[in-house]
């Protein structure tokens, strides 16, 4: 069993913390964020490459001996806390984590794949729906000849996506998104800095990594809805932190709103909700990296608190920023979007509570 000392952040973390969060203060400002918003080019290369190139954190799951960093899932939620404060429009947890620990799933034939998503310098994506929970069914596609058919819609990131791991009904594939018969298209997408698309297969070539492409699947999904909740909690930590410092220097009435009992209570119940959040995030992050604790456990835990708690957090950062805080300017809209689009991704808070539910032998209502 987890003790409550062993989810404290190690030094080694805070370094990590204090080296992205410098780099993002650099290259990911609020201006930047909502430029590439606008664009249709959403996702930052440069900054992905000073990410990994740079400081080598998309292989922080993979093993030294296997091409990557030798972390651990801990600093991978430190990693995720930060550029969920910032909005980050990067494919880590698409690509470092849900990708990377699909294919640790796999042998020896996902070796060469592992090592390049590892380096950064190749983007992956899991090529099922981002809604999907881990352990629930999801679409999958036709293999026959050497090649794949169908079409799988809702994948994120995709369009970034240098290789798509596809299950399929005779294992899990590796298909380059640069060969012929891959088709991306673009989806309209609530939260523009990780879009949706859907991806279509017709006659693509592909290559088998696995014959056990649902128990690689659920491996991946699983650790994304693990580590989402750090996400998350660095996304309700950054709202909270702004909308404190919002209502310390506006006011009314020559008086600091933030001054005013009703805000003080809000304000309260959101610090809370932070505090437990990160609570259940490091539960889940510290269970996948050492399996002290029942991982699937954790994770229905983190994503069933995490979820509402986000949204809430940036629901109350938007109107307690007000008029300000409905312009399209301020970055608080871009919180608001990445959390309800958060609250869906890899299981809803509800799908959540049921796995929850099943796991600990609690009889429905």
């Amino acid at each position: 069993m987890t003790s409550p000392s062993d989810l404290l952040y190690t030094q080694e973390e805070e370094a990590v913390r204090s080296a992205v969060r410098s780099l993002l203060a650099d290259r990911c400002d609020t201006a930047a964020v909502l430029a590439r918003a606008e664009s249709d080019r959403p996702h930052d290369r440069e900054l992905w490459k000073a990410l990994t190139d740079g400081m080598g954190l998309a292989g922080l799951l993979v093993p030294e001996q296997r091409g990557g960093q030798g972390g651990t899932h801990r600093e991978a939620a430190v990693v995720l806390e930060e550029l969920g404060r910032a909005v980050a429009p990067v494919p880590y947890l698409t690509s470092a984590v849900i990708a990377t620990e699909a294919l640790l799933g796999c042998g020896e034939e996902a070796a060469d794949l592992l090592a390049a998503l590892a380096s950064g310098r190749t983007v992956g994506a899991l090529a099922v729906p981002f809604a999907t929970a881990p352990g629930a069914a999801y679409p999958s596609v036709r293999y026959a000849d050497g090649v794949l058919h169908g079409e799988v819609t809702g994948v994120a990131d995709a369009a970034a996506a240098d290789v798509l791991l596809v299950p399929s009904d005779s294992g899990l594939f590796a298909v380059d998104t640069g060969r012929g018969g891959v088709t991306v298209t673009a989806l309209t997408s609530l939260d523009r800095t990780r879009p949706l698309a859907a991806v279509t297969l017709d006659a693509a070539p592909a290559r088998l990594l696995t014959a056990d492409a649902a128990a690689a699947v659920r491996r991946g999904l699983r650790a994304g809805a693990g580590l989402l909740a750090s996400e998350q909690l660095g996304l309700a930590e950054w709202c909270l932190t702004e909308t404190v410092r919002h209502t310390k220097e506006r006011h009314q009435f020559n008086r600091p709103v933030g001054s005013f009992q009703a805000l003080k209570h809000r304000l309260a119940r959101i610090w809370l909700d932070v505090v437990n959040t990160r609570a259940v995030a490091r539960h889940a992050a510290d269970a996948l990296a050492t399996g002290s604790d029942e991982p699937d456990l954790a994770t229905a835990l983190a994503q069933a608190h995490a979820s509402p708690v986000a949204v809430r957090a940036a629901e109350e950062a938007l109107q307690l920023h007000g008029g300000i805080g409905m312009t399209w300017e301020h970055p608080v809209h871009l919180a608001l979007k990445r959390a309800k689009a958060d609250s869906i991704a890899l299981g809803t808070a509800g799908r959540h509570k049921e796995a929850l539910a099943g796991l600990v032998a609690l009889p429905p209502p």
